[in-house]
């Protein structure tokens, strides 16, 4: 079930929705809870029941865990040992699902048996639901954790909003929202709050990112069927891919937000403008900013992070990287994409410590220019390995951008021609226009980590949402537009593959 489906928006939505305050009225927190959490889980079974079983066991088996972790006469070694047992038996399954091909792959074409397994459907959502027990595991170890109850440790991984492409919440973010009074209790605000969201979001997907994906795909399924691109093609291609997933993984993110605040609860923000970043680490603070949290919480603090030196500290990024690509995909692409952010991150971090600060505000405006500008560059030519189907098609995208090769005049002229708008047009929404964090600053819409907000424009402060008629108006039309879009295509969000 897409939250882009009139089955999500006019059947699923509003009957969880009424039904979980209706139960809420009775002030029974478990009933409502085991609601939700049910409501939660016939959302995750819509695709396929056998993906329900599967989460079931691993809630199952981590909050047991979890419980044992917790008990205060555990030897500190058994507690280290159902630790890595714990979270090497979520990253086996997770690996079962997601990497057996790839593995069996690497074996074959190494000269090894070309053995078969059969097929292996990839469960939805299992990198980020793993990742949040994998976290909780961890933290119960450290005693970080909390004890909770069931329901609520159950509704905390299946929460529908958040439970197929993220954002990844920490236990200790959602936890205490679930032991809230504030739960049970319904609010107009939150709930137009909500809608409003959800429907900025809608818009994103259905009108934007869809619209953009008519431009990039064609040309990218022609690069992979040995087609040649002309240089401008190829850069078009390259650009409108890289906004088409900015809108369509920033308008989920903004769905998830809106979706849990009618239910009064506030996920942590997943974007903040990345494509304003003026250089690759601002870029990894606003883009996908819950695994970037994650990835350095529990892989780089614990391989070192920055505390033995500066080589070691340019191969934990490295190595944080290339897993970060990994994590995204079973592929050599999504490697060498990982391991190219590795590499920017690597090249930025040499560079702060060469080039002297800025030595005035004139001098400091010119550096962000160029800084903005060497970073998209960068960003959008890691993007072509991201979306190639294999290295091959990534390779020759490339060689088009780089006019080392022609194709055929005027096989996608038409197609470049009449998308230059949208292109252009979205660019400078990405790039200047408020996000949904500034629009709804007034409200606190999601979790937010310690960062500075950016600043309004004056000219732009009316675009701030306020519960107002005439503002209700224009989230009406541009729900309305969100809803028409669907009838012209309906696609699944590119993260649910993760």
């Amino acid at each position: 079930m897409l939250f882009n489906s009139f089955e999500f928006v006019f059947g699923f939505l509003p009957l969880t929705v009424i039904g979980f305050f209706l139960i809420s009225r009775r002030g029974s927190r478990p009933l409502a809870i085991a609601y939700l959490s049910a409501a939660s889980m016939f959302f995750y079974a819509w695709w396929n029941v056998w993906y329900l079983l599967l989460i079931l066991a691993e809630v199952v088996f981590n909050f047991v865990l979890g419980r044992q972790l917790a008990r205060p006469d555990l030897a500190p070694r058994a507690r280290l040992l159902l630790t890595i047992f714990g979270v090497g038996t979520m990253l086996v399954v997770l690996g079962y699902f997601k990497y057996t091909y790839f593995i069996l792959d690497i074996i074959r074409t190494s000269g090894g048996p070309a053995w078969s397994v059969g097929k292996i459907i990839l469960p939805l959502g299992i990198s980020f639901h793993s990742f949040q027990q994998i976290a909780y595991l961890v933290d119960s170890y450290k005693r970080k954790a909390p004890r909770y109850g069931f329901g609520e440790y159950c509704l905390f991984v299946t929460f529908f909003p958040q439970l197929i492409a993220g954002p990844i919440v920490h236990h200790n973010e959602i936890m205490p929202q679930l032991q809230s009074t504030a739960l049970l209790r319904p609010r107009a605000l939150n709930l137009t709050l909500g809608l409003a969201i959800f429907s900025v979001g809608l818009f994103k997907k259905t009108v934007i990112a869809d619209g953009l994906a008519q431009i990039a795909s064609p040309m990218f399924n022609a690069a992979a069927t040995g087609t040649l691109l002309l240089p401008h093609e190829a850069w078009a291609a390259a650009i409108a891919y890289s906004l088409q997933l900015y809108f369509d993984f920033s308008a989920y993110s903004d769905m998830a937000i809106g979706l849990a605040r009618l239910f009064s609860i506030r996920l942590p923000a997943n974007f903040y403008s990345p494509y304003r970043a003026t250089n690759i680490a601002d870029f990894w603070r606003r883009w996908h900013m819950t695994l970037s949290r994650f990835l350095r919480n529990y892989l780089y603090i614990p391989l070192g992070g920055n505390r033995h030196g500066r080589t070691r500290q340019l191969a934990n990024l490295m190595i944080t990287m290339l897993l970060g690509g990994l994590w995204h995909g079973a592929g050599w692409t999504f490697v060498l994409w990982g391991g190219l952010h590795g590499l920017y991150l690597v090249i930025q971090r040499l560079w702060t410590l060469a080039v002297p600060a800025a030595a005035g505000a004139w001098d400091l405006r010119v550096r962000k220019l160029l800084g903005w500008l060497v970073t998209m560059l960068a960003v959008v030519v890691a993007w072509v390995f991201f979306r190639a189907a294999d290295l091959p098609t990534a390779l020759a995208m490339l060689r088009s951008m780089a006019g080392l090769q022609q194709g055929a005049p005027g096989a996608f002229e038409d197609l470049v021609h009449d998308g230059r708008p949208l292109i252009v047009g979205t660019a400078l929404i990405a790039v200047f226009m408020p996000n949904v964090v500034d629009i709804f600053r007034r409200y606190r819409p999601a979790l937010l980590p310690a960062m500075e907000l950016r600043r309004i424009h004056a000219a732009l402060r009316a675009l701030q949402w306020r519960p107002r008629p005439w503002i209700g108006i224009g989230v009406g039309a541009l729900a309305g537009c969100g809803l028409i879009a669907i009838l012209g295509w309906q696609s699944e969000f590119l993260y649910f593959q993760f």
